[in-house]
């Protein structure tokens, strides 16, 4: 069943109208073949079905001529409401103050560019080139893996202490579960979970950036937590969507660079200043 959210009136509208524009165009053929008639006026001001064709696609995702009856006459209660309360603010003054004049003009031309977006994107197709091109890139971008044991002690003198018994040949997991300080991967041999250095504290991941796999940094590494020694286990590429599951994001992303090297081009010959 269709259902339509109730609304509160002129803000919620105008944040409405932008949903509107940024929703994916289905059932854009049917939207298409709604004229544009006269269903309510509100002291001379007309509720139109493209005002009621707006709200329906913002509101439910489908277009007008799917909506009941009773749920088309609760759109036109909305609007009328919508329309009174504007002729209020106006009689009021407040269409004139510097606030709301500022408010409707960025409305104004957050509209227009949308509009100018989805023109721009119906006249240069995204190639599936560019989809793989971006896509690959997107890929090639995702940090890579790392997986690690770790020793927690809360002395630097003792985490020297492992390193050098390391050195000489001592077992790195065996030492962890005897000596490590950190409850969770201690019973593991210190062995972490896979993480990318993002999501390290900083003097942790920066440790491990620099190793080798296999390798155990030379120094103690010291977070809020203690002292570290690190071994380096294995370094991976993360797993990537597959390409269908993404390729709608991708889509998009790609039509926004387009669109914005066309904006960077109109700005060229464009007289802009700053004050």
């Amino acid at each position: 069943m269709l259902h339509i959210r109730r609304l509160s009136l002129a803000p919620v509208l105008a944040l409405v109208v932008l949903t509107a524009c940024t929703r994916p165009a289905e059932n854009g053929d049917k939207a298409a073949d709604t004229k544009s008639t006269t269903v309510a006026t509100a002291n001379g001001k007309a509720i139109t079905t493209e005002m009621l064709e707006v709200l329906a696609q913002a509101t439910t995702g489908k277009p007008l001529s799917e909506a009941t009856p009773e749920q088309k006459e609760q759109m036109t209660e909305q609007l009328i409401n919508v329309a009174l309360a504007a002729q209020e603010a106006e009689r009021s003054g407040e269409a004139k103050t510097p606030e709301m004049r500022a408010r409707l003009d960025l409305l104004q031309m957050q509209l227009l560019s949308q509009s100018a977006s989805e023109k721009f994107n119906e006249t240069h197709a995204v190639t599936d080139a560019e989809l793989a091109a971006e896509y690959d890139a997107r890929v090639a971008a995702l940090p890579k893996e790392y997986r690690v044991r770790h020793i927690l002690v809360e002395q630097k003198d003792v985490a020297e202490s492992l390193i050098r018994d390391l050195k000489g040949g001592g077992n790195f997991a065996k030492l962890a579960a005897a000596e490590s300080k950190d409850p969770v991967s201690a019973p593991n041999g210190g062995e972490l979970d896979w993480s990318t250095l993002n999501n390290m504290l900083e003097p942790f991941a920066n440790a491990v950036k620099a190793l080798e796999v296999g390798a155990v940094t030379p120094e103690p590494v010291q977070t809020r937590f203690g002292w570290h020694v690190i071994q380096l286990e294995e370094v991976r590429a993360p797993q990537a969507p597959e390409f269908e599951a993404v390729k709608d994001r991708v889509k998009a992303l790609v039509q926004q660079k387009k669109f914005q090297t066309h904006l960077d081009e109109v700005r060229k010959t464009s007289k802009v200043q700053k004050s």
